[in-house]
């Protein structure tokens, strides 16, 4: 029997996901290259080191231990000037009201995203209140597609796995779902997210209800 729903948040809950392109992308452009769209797909739920690795294997850039902690501060000081002009009407399609039913039903909701700025971001969408745990990039060692971050965010609603939904929108976290024995709703396509028990574009397609019936 299901009973938590564990999100992550960019993509899901909110477009957050091209405030990270935006950023990134400025990141490689400083270090003398470029990536695109379909590329960044592949940042998408991965560590901001992670990330940034993954930038220089694109530009073929060289930079030392201290370069590296400093573009990685640059780049959330740019993502975060985006942020704060965050609100709770900047919500994806049905995410807010399905945070609200699910809540209104007694389901236990968990946060489990790479993100570091998340319980910010929450707060300025006024969505705080409504989640038991947060499980973000400041409590975790293992980045997506490791399910560290799904486990821990099971546990602290004293769930098993199996008791648990996972929403997500990137590879790397339903990779992370799945292999933690979570059933995984996917906020994309299959040809994307292949993996994934249900698909749906956005969270607003359906209700909490209605996807408990249909598992």
């Amino acid at each position: 029997m299901i009973k938590g729903f564990l999100f992550d948040l960019d993509g899901v809950i909110v477009d957050t996901a091209v405030f990270h392109f935006q950023a990134w992308r400025r990141i490689a452009q400083k270090l003398g290259g470029d990536f695109t769209e379909v590329q960044n797909e592949q940042l998408k739920g991965v560590s901001r080191v992670d990330s940034l690795k993954t930038i220089m294997k694109w530009t073929g850039a060289t930079i030392s231990d201290e370069e590296f902690q400093a573009l990685m501060e640059l780049k959330n000081e740019w993502y975060l000037e985006l942020v704060i002009q965050l609100s709770a009407k900047d919500g994806l399609p049905g995410a807010v009201d399905f945070l609200h039913q699910a809540k209104a039903q007694g389901i236990g909701i968990a946060l489990g995203s790479a993100s570091k700025n998340a319980p910010l971001i929450l707060d300025k969408m006024n969505l705080l209140p409504l989640f038991d745990a947060i499980i973000d990039g400041n409590n975790v060692v293992n980045g997506k597609p490791h399910p560290e971050v799904f486990l821990k965010g099971a546990e602290a609603l004293g769930l098993a796995p199996a008791e648990c939904i996972v929403f997500e929108d990137s590879i790397a976290g339903v990779q992370a779902a799945k292999s933690g024995g979570m059933t995984c709703v996917g906020i994309g396509t299959p040809d994307i997210l292949g993996g994934a028990d249900l698909y749906f574009n956005a969270l607003g397609e359906t209700s909490p209800e209605e996807l408990l019936r249909a598992l």
